[in-house]
């Protein structure tokens, strides 16, 4: 599956199939929690938090892979990310393009 964030392939014909999304709300247990509370007060990169919305972008974005291979898709152009706070330690990471496919 070709994934690009460009909106159009160049120097290629393609049939656009529709728009396919992808999202999840991620959360971590409280004990990664209160290290990231922790971190806080001595200052720098929250990995704890980093490496959720690693894991949520990578989950979002297998599933809009599944919906595009659902439509018979090669290929997801005009790729975008969109990321919320649902509550105070669950994110929601959504993933969308527009599934096409390549002839």
């Amino acid at each position: 599956m070709l994934l690009s964030t460009t909106e159009h392939i160049t120097g290629k014909e393609i049939e656009i199939l529709g728009l396919v999304q992808g999202n999840v709300v991620q959360t971590k247990s409280i004990k990664k929690d209160l290290k990231a509370v922790r971190k806080n007060f001595t200052g720098g990169e929250i990995t704890e938090y980093t490496e959720l919305l690693k894991e949520a972008h990578n989950i979002a974005t297998e599933r809009m892979i599944q919906q595009a291979k659902n439509l018979d898709a090669n290929a997801i152009i005009g790729i975008r990310y969109s990321t919320s706070n649902i509550i105070e330690s669950a994110s929601e990471v959504m993933a969308y393009g527009t599934a096409i496919k390549i002839k």
